[in-house]
């Protein structure tokens, strides 16, 4: 459980603005490591190993396994505080990817490799919302939230910078990028070191959270899962195998998803505390449905350049999109019974969300093979209109304040 000890009410005398410029540094850090690895690591295993769309939904199992394994993860480590927590998470991250730059060529020692950087990048994502969640102290969640992702985001940019600038003209090779991705990771892990953890009574933080009341949060993680998934793994093989762009070209446009994210996350934030979770929500839900359709039918009724040029906006609209997310945090913080809830539900539902991810993208590969890429795009959307449908029945309860520590607790529940 977090005890609020660091809040803007200590901004006098600048130990909360030392705790979020610290944590806003590290995840840009780990925002730098991202934007490396990810326009990277597709283009990385078409090359390296000639991986098929099967073949790459399959990898995507054991490759998700960490997320589905977070609650144990962080169970086990019930002894340290969050940021400790997240400081380790760095670090594993920082490991994965060094030894996908020394033994990536190597299939199996890559895939152990790989699973270590996921086990990392998962661990951190409960983590992180929950000291992010912390340092807002219960007031205006959505906008501190939204001002560190557009933080990270412009650490995305540089990266993918990084990787557009280093392959196209310096002819970087695939380890020379990878390594830069470590050491930008590890140094995010000494920075989190930095940082003063927050009170914890770490002997009551409870490994497993599971209530009726947060019935809803755990369908959405389950939806979200399913749509995370789908677009993951086969919207860069969709821009790679069907219309045969480089690393440089996805680096591209995750540099232009981002640089419409620096303003978009803010104000997504903004949307957040002001419009509320079911707004935001439900309208993602609706421009995801057009993505899905986007990707999936423009090679069949466009002309090569225009269908291009579709996928190209549907994958920006994609990325920007997942910056969705954080009202599914700032929901579960409003609905929450007890400040102490918080970080491990957030936790599960990020096991909930990668019980569904493990498995789709071995169906989407599937599919992909027998029906062509198209169907795995339809199948998406048909997510899409369901998440629309279970967003619409949000409802923040009024005069529940997400900033209390503690109150009764029902009967009825279970708890684990």
């Amino acid at each position: 459980m977090i005890e609020r000890s660091c809040t803007k009410n200590d901004s006098t005398n600048g130990a909360w603005r030392r705790q979020f410029l610290l944590y806003a540094g590290a995840a840009c850090l780990l925002g730098l490591a991202g934007g490396i690895l990810e326009p990277t690591l597709n283009n990385f295993l078409v090359d390296v190993f000639h991986i098929t769309a099967k073949a790459r939904g399959a990898l995507e199992f054991p490759r998700e396994l960490p997320g589905f394994l977070v609650t144990i993860f962080a169970g086990a480590l019930f002894f340290l505080t969050e940021v400790r927590m997240a400081a380790l998470a760095a670090f594993i991250v920082s490991l994965g990817l060094w030894g996908i730059c020394f033994q990536g060529h190597h299939y199996s020692l890559m895939l152990v490799s790989l699973v270590v950087w996921s086990a990392g990048a998962h661990l951190f994502m409960p983590v992180g919302d929950t000291i992010a969640l912390a340092l807002a102290g219960g007031k205006q969640a959505g906008t501190l939230l939204g001002r560190i992702g557009g933080y990270s985001t412009f650490a995305v940019i540089v990266g993918c910078l990084f990787v557009w600038l280093g392959r196209q003209y310096l002819h970087l090779s695939y380890a020379a990028v990878f390594a830069t991705a470590a050491s930008a990771a590890l140094l995010g892990c000494v920075v989190l070191l930095g940082m003063k953890p927050f009170a914890t009574v770490r002997h009551s933080r409870p490994k497993l959270v599971f209530r009726r009341r947060y019935w809803l949060y755990y369908v959405l993680c389950v939806l979200f899962g399913a749509r995370k998934q789908i677009f993951i793994t086969f919207g860069p093989l969709v821009l790679i195998l069907i219309f045969k762009q480089p690393a440089q070209t996805i680096a591209k446009l995750m540099i232009a998803a981002s640089v419409l994210g620096i303003a978009f996350k803010p104000a997504l934030g903004w949307m957040i505390d002001n419009l509320g979770e079911r707004f935001v929500l439900m309208a993602d839900s609706v421009v995801l449905v057009g993505v899905c359709l986007g990707y999936g039918l423009a090679r069949t009724y466009l002309p090569a350049p225009y269908a291009l040029y579709l996928v190209y906006g549907c994958y920006v609209l994609d990325m920007m999109l997942f910056a969705m997310e954080m009202a599914r945090s700032t929901y579960m913080d409003k609905m929450a019974l007890s400040r102490e809830d918080v970080g491990p539900t957030l936790t599960l539902g990020i096991s909930i969300n990668h019980a569904v991810s493990m498995s789709i993208p071995v169906l989407g590969g599937i599919a992909w093979k027998l029906y062509g890429f198209g169907w795995v795009f339809v199948g998406a959307a048909v997510v899409a209109v369901i998440t629309l449908v279970m967003a619409s029945r949000i409802r923040v309860p009024k005069g529940v304040s997400p900033a209390r520590d503690e109150i009764e607790m029902e009967a009825a529940e279970e708890k684990f």
